[in-house]
């Protein structure tokens, strides 16, 4: 489905013609499926409250919907922003609302603006206007930040549809004094500005784009709320701690590490969890990790030969040892077959069943020179050019100076 973050529709979706409204969050980032209104269903309870969407569901705003305003969900209307208006699309209405009024803790007796009209025409023209200005607004506005030594970094600009006021969106480290910086906005641009601070992952939210997985960010189709991230969650899993790996594109932990925390700790309570060490007749065994998929435990050991073997373990086998130990008793063995044979050392030799030297002969590798070796040799070979110039000249000189005298005499 072709959308606007992906630049493949121009804005509208491909698939369905249902021009955003099919749930998908292909084109409406925090998407929320009405699914009331695919049944036939009528809401007697006459709840006038709608969920409004500007910006492709960047934001969603409550607003009260008049009776005499004709409009449903997936409907463009214009809405009363205070100190002028703007247009946004409505995303839920009904029943539904109440709910997530409920779940953001919103309480209906507060005040809302109300909506206006159904869009028309000339209103959709100036939201595609305010939308054009946008990015030139955000490109001029990060160079006069960066003229006057903030730092900070502006990250989105967002216009009202009537083009009266606009609000910058910025990341900072700390705290930043801009009121120089707001008088100097709004004697280049002309409107009403507002400036919101926002955080490294509401940006990428803001900005979105395409994750390591292939999908569209989390932050920016569905994930409202954001949990706290610490590398604990990558140990549980058995995930490497590659900083690379486990960053996402807000420089943070991916939020997606959260999202089976609970299943790993759930299957980890079922495993001897205090058994680091086993000791038996054959050797002690250190811990490695456990696979909870596989429901084995891994542990390694140095055998008599000296080799280090690494051995898989049934749970009931490891917690079997583990109280013995603690008894004061050693078994026998493991009970397990070896998974791995490696020496430390190295000075092992492997041996195969087939001897598959002389079947595959590789050309033997020639090094290539390195790159400063060949600049020696560049400036060798330029300097004996050089030097027998010199020579050619020299010679010529004394030529002269010999025929000199002949030429007096």
């Amino acid at each position: 489905m072709g959308c606007e973050s992906c630049g493949s529709g121009g804005g509208q979706p491909r698939g369905c013609q249902n021009n955003g409204t099919c749930g998908t969050d292909g084109c409406n980032k925090l998407n929320t499926f009405d699914w009331l209104s695919s049944y036939d269903i009528s809401d007697d309870d006459g709840f006038d409250l709608v969920e409004v969407s500007f910006k492709n569901g960047n934001h969603k705003y409550f607003y009260h919907k008049p009776a005499q305003v004709s409009a449903v969900t997936g409907d463009m209307v214009t809405v009363d922003a205070g100190n002028g208006y703007n247009v946004g699309r409505i995303t839920l209405s009904g029943e539904l609302v109440r709910l997530q009024m409920k779940k953001k803790k919103i309480s209906p007796k507060n005040k809302f603006y109300r909506i206006i009209r159904p869009s028309t025409e000339r209103d959709m023209e100036s939201l595609r206007r305010a939308r054009e200005m946008e990015k030139r607004t955000m490109v001029r506005a990060r160079a006069i930040a960066r003229s006057l030594g903030l730092d900070m970094k502006i990250s989105d600009v967002e216009y009202q549809a009537d083009m009266k006021k606009a609000i910058f969106y910025f990341i900072a480290n700390g705290r930043v004094d801009f009121r120089e910086l707001i008088k100097e906005y709004a004697r280049e641009f002309r409107i009403k500005i507002e400036m919101r601070q926002i955080g490294s992952r509401q940006e990428s939210a803001l900005v979105g784009g395409i994750g390591s997985c292939g999908r569209e960010l989390c932050c920016s189709t569905w994930l409202t709320n954001f949990s706290s991230v610490s590398t604990t969650a990558a140990r549980y899993q058995n995930l490497a701690l590659n900083q690379a790996k486990l960053t996402g594109q807000c420089g943070r932990l991916k939020c997606c590490l959260n999202y089976e925390l609970d299943m790993y700790i759930e299957a980890l309570k079922k495993y001897p969890s205090k058994a680091r060490y086993l000791k038996t007749k054959t050797g002690k065994a250190e811990f490695i990790k456990t696979d909870i998929f596989k429901k084995v435990m891994y542990y390694g050991y140095k055998a008599s030969s000296g080799l280090f073997q690494v051995i898989m373990m049934d749970p009931v086998r490891v917690q079997e040892i583990y109280e013995a130990n603690k008894k004061g008793e050693i078994p026998d063995d493991f009970g397990e077959k070896s998974l791995d044979t490696f020496s430390p050392s190295g000075d092992d030799e492997l041996e195969f069943e087939e001897d598959l030297t002389g079947i595959i002969e590789l050309p033997p590798d020639e090094k290539q020179p390195s790159r400063r070796r060949r600049r020696s040799k560049g400036r060798k070979s330029r300097g004996s050019r050089s030097g027998s110039r010199r020579n050619r000249s020299g010679r010529k000189r004394n030529r002269g100076r010999d025929s000199e005298p002949d030429n007096k005499k």
